[in-house]
């Protein structure tokens, strides 16, 4: 008697739900909704259907994955890229009436309420449309940041399945059976790290839908209905039931033979997981890179108007990211810094970040630490080689850049060419006291500062006498001679004979600034003549491919090309360059900075690099030793490599330290950061061909004096 009041009762609710298609107040009256007609008349006529969030790649210039950024781990593919298994699979399983109905399937209904009402089952009877209906509009409330709107199939009132039922059967008229089953299978989720077919075949089977085979493709149809209770991984057992039970509906469909069901039904599940790894953390390589790279995404207008709609469209958008980035050079650093401080438990920062003159692209960005914290490991968020904040004061999670030490001198060098003045010129480098009232000259502001033991006052801003780093260069010597040997009272000397507003500029239109903030540099303040404000190793490397360039300056640049999962371009970055230095000034410089390897600072840094190419550089190293540096180029490439306290704003010294087991009394610009370079350029600088650097004008060149040994 129950199981015939519950046919009769399965037969009223079939003959209303039908009814309810065409007369919506029918199923209002029939089941006490009070609100159903008001939600039934307020849908659309038509579904429409976007498209659900895909996965963003982020590539090198070469082609190879950096980084995947997600929601939801999803590669939209067309039909006819995936293997017919896998369509007759899912028709046979969820909807084998899918090609027969208008989107609502009446006999499905019918007998799944029969089965539930009189024999205590649990059988659905939404078709492959309106599950697809579903899950778009469940995609479209996940993308617009609404998750707690969701509605799962256990979760649908029977307004919901109205109106699920009246979207199907629009969506029916709007879509042919091969787009709804296309988008089906393109939207449905496997698992929580694959949506979608294509990203489900890669992460069970590592392979791609087009090739998936009988056996793997049942298994796959047969996930849907419940992802977790079905997981392979997880529950082998009812995994293979339920994909044996997909083959018999095949075999039933006649979509395969007896002998290939069998086949099938014997094949032992053998998965081969790869779970994708999203964002920065999970890259393959260049995790830092990938993170100055995010950053420029989410801080540009042009992706969205607030943060979240930047956010949605890097991890939902589907976009291609091309980058400036060589995985080549990338390689080749990423080895070198952890070369230079791998047994680190002092946590000694090393960093290479490398620019070509005539482009600003960044052609490789590493540093020694990892960017997930994994234990025993140095790690950190912070990138070493870029600033803190953009020009418009957004994050860009950089480190801030270091003290440069003498890597500064070769600016105030250009602005003593610039004057018009002889590059072997001679100074006097035996002062070592510049007291508070020096007659500094300056068109357009005030020198700060002093250089006097006699008033070393800190509210005065006075400071220690000069000192160079080694006794014998306090005497007279040419210009180009202080610099090549890094010679603090040299720089000194030609600063006073020079306008420090031509400092300033010179300095400004390389692009060098404050990398805490973004701000100019002062260089009215006398300590920053040898490195005293913290600029990022990025920047450095910029500014020496000016003078690589011709005195032609390039702002660096991450970003190629990017395009939309509909394959539209967005704003990407062009190379923009605009004259800086004369080309006469930038030629005299580099004439100098050549024997800096050959004669000067960097004389006991690896030869062969300047061997091999004409080969520029210059040595720094911070007033305590923390930050060392040298910043070196070709004219086809140029490196910055830093080694120093990353950190701590270098206010740990680097005196009396063991780095690597090599014990230091103190760290010098050319001990560590040298070789670091050097090593590196012997590697890559082949792969961007150097051409030797034009020489300055005999008039520059100048008397000529001999220096002293």
């Amino acid at each position: 008697m129950g199981r015939i009041l519950g046919f009769l009762a399965a037969s009223a609710m079939c003959g209303v739900l039908v009814a309810s298609l065409v007369v919506p107040a029918i199923a209002a009256a029939g089941f006490g909704v009070s609100n159903s007609i008001g939600f039934f008349e307020s849908l659309p006529e038509e579904l429409t259907v976007e498209p659900p969030s895909q996965s963003t790649k982020v590539l090198t210039s070469d082609g190879q994955t950096i980084a995947t950024f997600y929601a939801e781990n999803r590669v939209r593919i067309p039909l006819d890229q995936m293997s017919p298994y896998i369509k007759d699979a899912v028709i046979a399983i969820e909807d084998s009436r899918f090609y027969d109905h208008a989107g609502v399937d009446p006999q499905g209904i019918l007998r799944a309420v029969v089965a539930n009402l009189t024999r205590g089952e649990q059988q659905g009877a939404s078709t492959i449309t309106q599950q697809y209906v579903t899950n778009v509009i469940n995609e479209s409330r996940v993308s617009q940041d609404r998750p707690d709107e969701v509605v799962l199939s256990g979760q649908k009132d029977m307004g919901d399945k109205l109106r699920e039922m009246k979207l199907a059967i629009a969506l029916e008229k709007k879509f042919s059976k091969e787009q709804i089953l296309e988008g089906y299978l393109n939207i449905v989720f496997f698992n929580s790290d694959a949506y979608g077919i294509e990203a489900a075949a890669h992460y069970f089977f590592s392979t791609t839908a087009k090739d998936l085979t009988l056996p793997q493709a049942a298994l796959l149809a047969g996930l849907v209905n419940s992802p977790t209770f079905y997981n392979p991984a997880i529950n082998p057992d009812k995994s293979m039931a339920r994909r044996n039970q997909v083959l018999g509906e095949m075999l039933t469909l006649g979509k395969i033979t007896q002998a290939e069901h069998d086949q099938a039904v014997a094949t032992p599940i053998e998965l081969k997981i790869s779970p994708e790894r999203q964002g920065c953390a999970n890259a393959s390589m260049a995790p830092y890179f990938c993170d100055y790279v995010s950053h420029l995404i989410l801080n540009n207008p042009a992706f969205g108007q607030n943060e979240a709609e930047r956010q949605r469209k890097l991890y939902r958008g589907g976009l291609t990211i091309i980058t400036t980035l060589d995985s080549r050079l990338q390689a080749a650093a990423q080895a070198q810094v952890d070369g230079t401080a791998g047994a680190n438990p002092d946590r000694w920062g090393a960093a290479l970040v490398t620019v070509q003159p005539g482009t600003g692209k960044i052609l490789a960005m590493a540093q020694n630490t990892v960017f997930l914290a994994e234990p025993g490991k140095f790690d950190t968020h912070l990138n070493f080689n870029v600033d803190a904040k953009d020009p418009q004061g957004n994050n860009l999670n950089g480190a801030g850049g270091f003290q440069t030490g003498s890597t500064m001198k070769p600016f105030t060098f250009a602005q003593w060419l610039n004057e018009g003045k002889p590059l072997t010129a001679e100074v006097d480098a035996s002062r070592r006291v510049y007291p508070l009232g020096f007659p500094w000259r300056s068109s357009c502001g005030r020198v700060l500062g002093a250089y006097s033991t006699a008033q070393n006052n800190p509210e005065l801003g006075a400071a220690d006498d000069l000192q160079n780093s080694e006794e014998g260069f306090y005497r007279k010597m040419p210009i180009n001679y202080g610099l090549y040997n890094s010679i603090n009272t040299a720089t000194f000397a030609s600063a006073a004979q020079l306008d420090f507003c031509g400092i300033q500029k010179m300095v400004d239109s390389v692009g060098l600034h404050n990398g805490l903030d973004g701000s100019p540099i002062n260089m009215h303040q006398l300590g920053n003549l040898l490195g005293a404000t913290n600029v990022a190793p990025l920047h450095m490397a910029n500014a020496f491919a000016t003078f690589a360039n011709d005195g032609r300056y390039c702002a660096p640049i991450a970003l190629v090309e990017i395009t939309d999962a509909a394959g539209g371009k967005l704003p990407a970055q062009g190379v923009e360059c605009r004259d800086a230095v004369k080309p006469d000034v930038a030629r005299g410089v580099n004439s100098v900075l050549q024997d800096v390897l050959v004669r000067g600072s960097g004389f006991w840094i690896n030869p062969k690099v300047h061997d091999k190419w004409p080969t520029a550089a210059k040595t720094g190293t911070s007033n305590n030793n923390g930050a060392t540096w040298i910043v070196g180029y070709t004219s086809g490439l140029s490196t910055a490599s830093f080694f120093g306290d990353p950190l701590e704003s270098q206010k740990r010294p680097g005196q009396n330290v063991t780095i690597n087991g090599t014990f230091y009394p103190r760290l010098d610009g050319y001990m560590i950061a040298g070789p670091q370079w050097a090593n590196y350029m012997l590697k890559v600088a082949p792969l961007y061909p150097a051409a030797p650097f034009p020489g300055p004008p005999p008039s520059m060149i100048g008397p000529n004096p001999t220096p002293k040994p």
